[in-house]
């Protein structure tokens, strides 16, 4: 009987890792370059999901801060000055999420163009060589595609901007009426020094209120339109998040 001591493992009969497999026809070459698209179309489904979940919490918040601020006309309007934080706070998170999901979608995108479009509309001649190239560099030393205010800007254009108007909106019709003492009831100011005590806070001036807000929409509105895409697959109309 052998026992476990007449067992000898030899250094030189121990498995060794072969060389990685590559595509030798085009059958594995096809079943390779359908897994890694199934791959990172999941990648970017992925993101997509919680860009999804960004926007969600956002409009829940901008409901729930105007239903606090509307509710009574007793509420103070600093409540939507934090909603005006809290959303933006969101925004630079999902531009952030924006730019990871920016990098799986162009893959995605780059291999629809080059090769399933010509599957099903062979038209036109297409360098195979340059298009991955491409994809293979990307692959190689990962970066983004976008800067961050490209990416806030394109949350902007799509969603967020309504939300800021939004609460731009219910802001001013806090800050230009005033409630009476009396009667409890509300009426529009008759002047820019009753505007600006409705819009102070705190030891804070009303003008300085109104200008820091001024400021902020004019800065949204600046880098929306300085990072609107003219042409290509971004483009206003266009299908795209």
């Amino acid at each position: 009987m052998i026992s476990e001591k007449d067992i000898t493992i030899r250094p030189d009969s121990m498995a060794k890792p072969g060389p990685p497999i590559f595509p030798t026809n085009s059958v594995e070459f096809v079943n390779a370059l359908s897994h890694y698209y199934r791959a990172e179309l999941s990648r970017m489904m992925s993101w997509r999901d919680r860009l999804d979940r960004t926007t969600n919490w956002a409009i829940t918040g901008v409901g729930a801060m105007l239903s606090v601020s509307l509710s009574s006309p007793q509420s103070h309007h600093g409540v939507l000055l934090f909603a005006m934080v809290l959303i933006f706070l969101l925004l630079f998170i999902e531009s952030r999420r924006y730019r990871f999901f920016h990098v799986y979608r162009s893959r995605v995108r780059l291999i629809e163009r080059n090769y399933y479009v010509r599957i099903f509309s062979p038209r036109d001649a297409i360098d195979i060589t340059h298009w991955m190239n491409q994809l293979g560099e990307d692959l190689r030393l990962p970066r983004f595609t976008i800067t961050s205010t490209q990416a806030m800007a394109r949350r902007l254009r799509r969603n967020y901007i309504w939300l800021f108007l939004i609460l731009l909106l219910a802001w001013l019709m806090k800050t230009t009426t005033s409630v009476l003492q009396a009667s409890g009831s509300a009426e529009i100011v008759r002047s820019a020094g009753e505007l600006f005590k409705n819009s102070s806070i705190g030891y804070v001036p009303g003008w300085i209120i109104s200008i820091l807000i001024l400021s902020f929409y004019s800065w949204l509105f600046y880098i929306m339109l300085k990072h609107r895409e003219a042409a290509g697959e971004l483009a206003y109309g266009e299908v795209h998040v």
